[in-house]
Order: structure tokens, then C-alpha cells, then sequence
């Protein structure tokens, strides 16, 4: 994505605390273009609100966005806040939707498919 200067940002239900340390460690190289934390909206996962306001912060509405979810309040939360959803599961399944798509693994995901799955502005 950031070749392709498509900017991303990572949407957490994580207290900033874990977020910083997340994002000064293992994802340093990962260049957001913001993080939201569970401590930057009243509400957190599932509620739409955290994918609402990244997608205001990145100047979109939510069906302009992608969301990429491994978690079931995760894929709730974008998919309540319009978001279209590719869901990588991790540890806890994920159930389906008509607004999910699925992937196995990130290594199946390319900008074509996100670009795909992106609804025009309502």
C-alpha cells in the first residue's frame, strides 16, 4: 500500500499504552498514517465509532475504506461503521457476512483485491 501511496492507519481496541509499544516495536518499520487506540474514542469495538473516526481522520467515508479484521468485535465494528471487511482470522472465527470477505493468510492479500472491495462514496 505504500508504494502505491494508499495511506493506512491501524485501528486498535488496545489502550494507547500497548498501541505506542506495538508500534515502536515489532511494526517500527509500519508506516501509518495514524493510530487509533481504544483511549481516542468514548467507544471502542464493536462499535462502529473507532472505523468511523479513522475514516474521517483519513478524509473518506467508511464504504471508501477497507477494513482488514481478524477478530469478531473487530469485523463488527467496521462493518457497523460501513466499512467493507477482509477478515484474516487469527485465534477466534469469525463469523460470516455479505459485507466480509475472507482471506487464509496477508500473503494472499495484494492492492487489487482491497481496491476491489471498496465501495464509491454514499
Amino acid at each position: 500500500m505504500e508504494a502505491q501511496g494508499v495511506p493506512f492507519a491501524l485501528v486498535s481496541a488496545s489502550p494507547r499504552v500497548v498501541v505506542d509499544q506495538v508500534v515502536g516495536g515489532a511494526l517500527a518499520h509500519v508506516p501509518f498514517a495514524f493510530t487509533l487506540s481504544a483511549d481516542d474514542t468514548v467507544r471502542t469495538k464493536p462499535h462502529p465509532e473507532p472505523y468511523r473516526a479513522a475514516a474521517e481522520l483519513l478524509g473518506l467515508e467508511p464504504g471508501e475504506c477497507v477494513a482488514v479484521e481478524d477478530s469478531p468485535d473487530g469485523a463488527a465494528s467496521a462493518e457497523a461503521a460501513g466499512c467493507p471487511v477482509l477478515v484474516v482470522p487469527s485465534m477466534l472465527d469469525v463469523p460470516r457476512s455479505a459485507a466480509r470477505t475472507f482471506a487464509s493468510s496477508l500473503e494472499e492479500v495484494t492492492p487489487e483485491l482491497l481496491r476491489g472491495l471498496r465501495r464509491t462514496a454514499r
